[in-house]
């Protein structure tokens, strides 16, 4: 996260220093619900900090899926990628995405070998 300092003079001459800070964004994938735990978590404890787009995958799938374009975005804007996402395949073609792209991906819990995805025990 950045941040930068402006000075604004008022007509009395005073001056005062302000803050400006700009907001990571924060890009989530989930399935049927499964993260709004900790999306609440970081509206709660994140406050204004981030801006958060999430991308919900509510269908059935197949126990397979040989091409996920479909169910992911072909462009990806974001700080952060945050997986929630229950499908192997979406979770493992979703990580090699980011990693192309430099974007940070966490996918806790997953057994991902794709380098760069952090998968922290849940």
């Amino acid at each position: 996260m950045t941040s930068g300092k402006n000075t604004r003079c008022y007509p009395s001459g005073e001056r005062k220093i302000e803050r400006q800070i700009s907001r990571e964004k924060i890009l989530v994938f989930q399935q049927n619900g499964s993260g709004e735990r900790k999306i609440q978590g970081i509206r709660s404890y994140g406050k204004e900090r981030f801006i958060i787009e999430i991308v919900s995958i509510d269908e059935a799938l197949p126990p397979i899926l040989d091409d996920t374009r479909d169910y992911l975005p072909s462009n990806i804007q974001a700080d952060l990628v945050l997986d929630f996402l229950k499908h192997p395949d979406l979770s493992h073609d979703l990580a090699v995405f980011c990693r192309a792209r430099n974007i940070p991906i966490v996918a806790s819990g997953k057994k991902l070998r794709v380098k760069g995805a952090l998968t922290p025990p849940t």
